[in-house]
């Protein structure tokens, strides 16, 4: 696993501290993230600044994955570096396995790790339904999960704006660590499901979302997609 450099060890010291400093974020149960050891932060997603927000609010490094176009330039590179991003192809199939293999090696460097278990961005401002894969990262590696509930993050920068508004405030509120390991091995498909229903339980009361009871899917582009879609089946 690449280590971090100059850049990050920079965003950690003067951008966090700064992007505080102007953003003014409300923050919540920062003393309950432990200090040590791995540990993966589940958020409900709502804006693009939310992998920024979850870095400058959260009491010790974090780091997420971040798609590799968005290493393309210096500038860009250097940016999302600072903010603790690591870059990685996205996709379906071996992309996914292989940025989940990155998450659990970093986890068990003992860093800590901000996913998004709806697996895209809330344009509507509901929480949608939990995917299995942060639940099966925990499950494997034991790693406790904290929830954060972000709010108005979605209102600070909107989807089509270019740059977050100072008009606003966000509120980041972390929640108890939830140790998942009762529901039992991440080789069975019902702890999955138990655990994400368990962290999406603890994320909406911390965010107060309106509930979709649905997959944040794309609209089906074709029948077959449609049927895939509305069977029963376990959505990484």
């Amino acid at each position: 696993m690449k280590r971090v450099g100059a850049a990050y060890a920079f965003g950690r010291g003067v951008v966090a501290p700064l992007a505080r400093l102007i953003y003014r974020p409300h923050i919540v149960g920062r003393s309950l993230v432990p200090r040590t050891g791995p540990v993966i932060f589940a958020s409900n997603h709502l804006s693009f600044i939310d992998s920024v927000v979850i870095p400058i609010a959260a009491p010790r490094p974090v780091h997420f994955l971040a798609k590799s176009s968005y290493f393309e330039s210096w500038a860009s590179r250097q940016f999302f570096t600072a903010i603790g991003a690591i870059a990685v192809e996205r996709g379906a199939g071996q992309a996914a396995l292989d940025a989940l293999d990155q998450q659990r090696r970093l986890l068990e460097e003992g860093r800590a790790v901000a996913l998004y278990p709806e697996g895209t961005r809330s344009l509507d401002g509901r929480l949608y339904k939990g995917r299995t894969g942060v639940a099966f990262l925990a499950l494997q590696t034991g790693a406790p999960v904290v929830p954060v509930g972000l709010i108005g993050t979605d209102v600070v920068m909107p989807v089509g704006a270019r740059f977050p508004t100072l008009r606003q405030r966000v509120t980041v509120k972390f929640g108890e660590p939830i140790d998942l390991t009762a529901h039992g091995s991440a080789s069975s498909g019902r702890a999955r499901r138990a655990a994400t229903d368990e962290i999406m339980a603890a994320i909406h009361a911390l965010s107060g979302q309106e509930l979709a009871g649905v997959y944040n899917e794309a609209p089906a582009a074709n029948p077959l997609e449609r049927i895939r879609q509305v069977l029963p089946h376990e959505r990484r």
